[in-house]
């Protein structure tokens, strides 16, 4: 019966394929004691030569990036008393006072209610002073600290806590803000804290230039500004501009070290891990209600009725979150169930859509784990 349910999963991925939506996919789903659900379709790239996706396929997890890395940072950092949630920012960077933003916590920041700008193209900025004054600033770590420091000495568009707006800059201060109090690189830190103890091989942060084997990584978008399709490179251009490695994009990783961090979590929340405590994950996971309408945990989203990219039967007691390359990740802490999606939908002939086929997967995963 769930095997029957579970290739309607396969049919409509077919289909989205077929019809150039995305150009792969590769799907890794749990339940219970359920035996999981692995799907891989379509191509990781498809020019200058086409490959075809396979299971152990590395995709940009862009703002996965958000949860897995800089979160997870964050609670580990707040497990250890090294920081506070309601502790001031400027507390810990006291650079960001600047321009009465004294006020903003790191509670704010993990739920997109600073008041910070959500998003600037600051990598098109060091392009241009490139351009005119002809020194190189782009993935270098003098053009990292002058992103930073323009968002640390930046205005709020609104006081802390009025409003939730999703947004990259809130996340690259979080980035710095756990080199700062842990005393080592971001990518140093996540992958000795996290992705080392968990067995997550394949999960790691890119640096600019990129120099690994790209025999198993899909492709991402022709970068129209880079000139080339992007295999290996964060696809995200702020994150890019920093050097590959940033709070909010540049983390890169396979659906089974995807999978293994969900079954932490979902150990964590038992009560059962070692590496994160239940109280801090509980924590985390709960809606902030800040401000009292927004539906963002720490870092975390969780299920809009009827607006959901985790579809219909996620329960409210439920994590997620999505990449714009194509990827997202939902963990049901109530019924114990994580579907990881992971695709390159930007590549070459994919629409630039809310990619519809998210929640459709979601559904027809739990509608087929559900009768089983």
């Amino acid at each position: 019966m769930v095997r029957r349910k579970l290739e309607r999963v396969d049919r409509a991925v077919r289909r989205a394929v077929d019809r150039g939506e995305i150009p792969g996919v590769v799907i890794l789903a749990k339940m219970g004691e359920i035996p999981p659900y692995e799907g891989v379709f379509g191509s990781a790239v498809l020019t200058p030569e086409r490959c075809e996706t396979r299971a152990d396929t590395i995709y940009d997890l862009a703002s996965l990036t958000k949860v897995l890395a800089t979160t997870t940072a964050i609670l580990l950092l707040v497990a250890e008393q090294k920081l506070f949630l309601d502790q001031a920012v400027a507390d810990l960077l006291p650079e960001f006072a600047a321009q009465g933003k004294e006020k903003v916590t790191v509670r704010h920041l993990l739920t997109h209610s600073s008041g910070l700008r959500p998003w600037r193209s600051y990598y098109e900025d060091l392009r241009e002073w490139e351009h005119r004054k002809g020194e190189r600033l782009l993935a270098t770590p003098e053009g990292r600290k002058r992103i930073i420091g323009r968002i640390l000495q930046s205005a709020l568009l609104h006081e802390p806590g009025e409003a939730a707006v999703y947004g990259d800059l809130g996340f690259i201060v979080l980035g710095e803000l756990v080199e700062r109090v842990s005393g080592e690189p971001l990518d140093a830190f996540c992958s000795r804290k996290i992705f080392e103890p968990l067995g997550m091989g394949d999960t790691r942060f890119h640096p600019v230039p990129y120099r690994g084997d790209v025999a198993r990584l899909a492709a991402t978008e022709l970068c129209p500004w880079r000139e080339r399709v992007l295999v290996g490179e964060v696809h995200d251009g702020n994150a890019w501009a920093m050097g590959g490695v940033s709070g909010h994009s540049g983390l890169f990783s396979t659906t089974a070290d995807v999978m293994r961090f969900a079954e932490e979590l979902l150990a964590a929340e038992r009560g059962e891990s070692e590496l994160f405590p239940a109280d801090v994950v509980r924590e985390f996971a709960r809606r902030q209600e800040l401000p009292p309408e927004s539906d963002w945990a720490l870092g975390w989203d969780t299920p809009t009725r009827g607006a959901s990219t985790s579809g219909q039967y996620f329960s409210e007691r439920s994590v997620g979150h999505t990449g714009f390359t194509g990827t997202s990740l939902w963990i049901d802490l109530e019924q114990g169930a994580i579907v990881v999606m992971l695709s390159n939908r930007l590549h070459v002939v994919a629409k630039r859509s809310r990619f519809a086929l998210r929640p459709l997967v979601h559904d027809l995963v739990l509608e087929a784990f559900r009768a089983a």
